[in-house]
């Protein structure tokens, strides 16, 4: 699915089995940069249904890091031996 800039989507979390996991959960983009979003559905006793939300950058594994990492290491390798 292709993120545009300035939207996402939100899905049905069917994976749930404790409360303190999301209702709902999803990937927006705001101005380029991609974030995960949770959805937790809240009752209040004024306000009825509500929708409580959390949003943080995406995961990455350790693995990826680790890589990343390396990638970054070897280009500093390879610049120590330009000429200029």
């Amino acid at each position: 699915m292709e993120q545009k800039p300035n939207s996402g989507a939100i899905f049905k979390n069917d994976r749930k089995t404790a409360d303190n996991q999301p209702d709902y959960r999803g990937k927006i983009n705001v101005d380029g940069k991609n974030w995960e979003i949770s959805l937790w559905v809240k009752e209040g006793s004024q306000a009825g249904k509500y929708f409580s939300a959390a949003i943080k950058e995406p995961y990455v594994k350790p693995e990826e890091i680790q890589s990343t990492t390396a990638k970054i290491q070897s280009l500093d390798e390879l610049k120590d031996d330009l000429p200029f």
